[in-house]
């Protein structure tokens, strides 16, 4: 049938990822650091991911296309939130004690936890409650070598790459932290890049959805490793 549905102008698209967490059906993923349609059936046309695209590379357009099946949408959906949860033995939670500097190890650990990615703690874990909470993109931990101590020390963390992994899974995972953990804090540790900058959105529309008051502190690192700037959220 003909109707209306998404396009994608490659050649404008960067990558960011700032469409995805409006996409409310998920139908939008980033593959080889575009954005891609999963599937025609899954888009409804109605756009709603148009005005977050800072490049113009969203576009309603009528084509061809398989009808929209809000049915399969949910199928889909509920398959990405039990793929969140795998049964890997190295994804299964345990804390630790932080590991003071050895001769062996001159940098001392400040990490009480396993695992660290967004994907792997639920949201709901123990140790999440009443903690300050460092949100971090992955490239940080590379990029600025005093993380541990200034970031990660007295903080639970939890890592990703909100260009490469579900935009879509780490609004829900957040939504659901923001309403079942009581925070001290949060601090987002992002990277100068364009792309690191949907962590921010993620994080604000799980915040807002959640109707969270926490704390919150965005940090933004350079790609030499130095500070760039830090702001407290105000309240929405």
């Amino acid at each position: 049938m003909k109707r209306k549905i998404i396009e994608i102008n490659e050649e404008l698209c960067t990558g960011c990822g700032e469409c995805i967490p409006n996409c409310a059906e998920g139908s939008l993923r980033i593959v080889d650091g575009k954005a891609r349609l999963v599937a025609d059936k899954l888009c409804d046309g109605l756009g709603a991911c148009l005005g977050h695209c800072p490049t113009g590379a969203l576009a309603i357009i009528e084509r061809d296309a398989e009808e929209f099946d809000q049915a399969a949408v949910d199928q889909f959906l509920g398959e990405e939130k039990q793929q969140a949860h795998p049964s890997c033995p190295s994804a299964q939670l345990k804390m630790m004690q932080p590991v003071a500097a050895t001769p062996t190890m001159p940098s001392s650990s400040a990490l009480s936890h396993w695992p660290v990615q967004i994907r792997l703690v639920p949201p709901g874990a123990l140790f999440l409650e009443n903690c300050d909470l460092l949100i971090a993109a992955d490239c940080t931990a590379i990029a600025y070598a005093g993380l541990h101590q200034d970031f990660l020390k007295g903080r639970k963390v939890l890592l990703g790459c909100p260009k490469f992994d579900d935009q879509q899974l780490y609004v829900d995972r957040f939504t659901e932290l923001f309403k079942t953990r009581k925070l001290r804090s949060v601090t987002i540790l992002i990277m100068e890049v364009p792309c690191c900058a949907s962590m921010l959105q993620i994080v604000r529309r799980a915040y807002d959805q959640a109707g969270a008051t926490v704390p919150v502190r965005q940090v933004v690192v350079s790609t030499q490793g130095g500070i760039l700037d830090g702001r407290d959220w105000q309240q929405s």
